[in-house]
């Protein structure tokens, strides 16, 4: 091999590499990471029994890519607990309770003195559920989609609270029960404190 060619192809090799490691330090530059947590206030809509909300938790991490300052597109992974109180009907008296571990994808922004707002999708998977007497049939299905909105505060070291309202868009169930309706949704309320760095 010539010399002249070996130099050009570490020329290239060195040019490339240099190019690949400023994309990749742009691209770090302009993501936020974070940790969050926080208390959930959950319910079933449209249940043909009654029921009363159910306090759970939630916590995990976030990742967000900022398009802009003020602009961002924001992937959480959080674990979560849901549910409802049922008061009376076909499954008796008990907390119907629900643990998924859920990504929400929120479109999100925030102005220049730290008020944000933001929406967007989620979809939830089930990992745990507590209902008695099922006998081993599950009461819920694998996945939950639900649509997120909410709005709140971050300061400047990157401490911040939100409220979050999801809205549970598919059905909870497909069981196959005359007393049961089979259209019940997952609702819930969530208030958060987090730590972006």
């Amino acid at each position: 091999m010539k010399k002249s060619t070996l130099m050009l192809i570490c020329f290239v090799l060195v040019s490339i590499n240099s190019f690949s490691q400023g994309i990749a330090k742009k691209i770090f530059s302009r993501m936020e990471f974070g940790i969050k947590g926080g208390a959930n206030y959950s319910d079933f809509t449209d249940a043909n029994f009654s029921t009363d909300p159910l306090v759970g938790f939630h916590g995990g991490f976030t990742v967000a890519y900022k398009f802009t300052d003020h602009f961002m597109i924001q992937e959480e992974f959080l674990f979560s607990t849901q549910g409802t109180k049922v008061l009376d009907g076909p499954l008796g008296t008990q907390e119907l309770k629900l643990s998924y571990f859920n990504v929400p994808i929120l479109l999100k922004y925030r102005t220049s003195f730290g008020v944000y707002i933001e929406g967007g999708s989620q979809v939830g998977i089930k990992v745990k559920e507590d209902v008695a007497n099922f006998n081993g049939t599950d009461f819920a299905k694998k996945i939950d989609f639900a649509a997120v909105g909410g709005i709140g505060y971050q300061t400047k070291i990157g401490l911040g609270i939100g409220a979050r309202y999801v809205y549970g868009l598919g059905k909870l169930s497909d069981l196959n029960i005359s007393n049961i309706n089979n259209d019940i949704k997952n609702n819930s309320i969530q208030g958060s404190l987090f730590f972006v760095f």
